[in-house]
């Protein structure tokens, strides 16, 4: 499946952007969907994650009560909304792809299959 990530830019801190993620070359609704993110010289790192059947989602600490996670799979496309951002949430967003099994842990980037090219989010302050 290829991923195509778009949305990101220029916000003051408190501001908000929704990301998306749109999906093609496969069967979207098959897939656990996942959001990572990666500050300049440090490593990649989960942000939120929904499942493919159930919708449940999962949140990285920091991002909790400010980010959500969703996904249409009529459209192929998941998006994140992000409020309340902060200068510590730029960085560049990448959406990924998984076909693991349910019980997997979706915060960990091994998990996924597939990966879009990332989208720059940049929070002044």
């Amino acid at each position: 499946v290829q991923l195509q990530a778009s949305g990101g830019g220029l916000v003051k801190a408190g501001g908000s952007l929704r990301l998306s993620c749109a999906a093609s070359g496969g069967t979207f609704r098959n897939y656990h969907m996942g959001w990572f993110r990666q500050a300049p010289g440090k490593e990649r790192d989960f942000v939120a994650a929904i499942k493919r059947s159930s919708g449940s989602t999962l949140y990285e600490d920091s991002v909790k009560g400010r980010f959500t996670v969703s996904r249409d799979n009529a459209k192929n496309t998941v998006y994140l909304q992000m409020n309340s951002l902060k200068p510590e949430d730029a960085a560049v967003y990448y959406c990924a792809a998984s076909r693991v099994v349910s019980g997997a842990d979706f915060s960990k980037l091994y998990n996924y299959n597939f990966w879009g090219q990332g989208t720059l989010v940049t929070v002044s302050s």
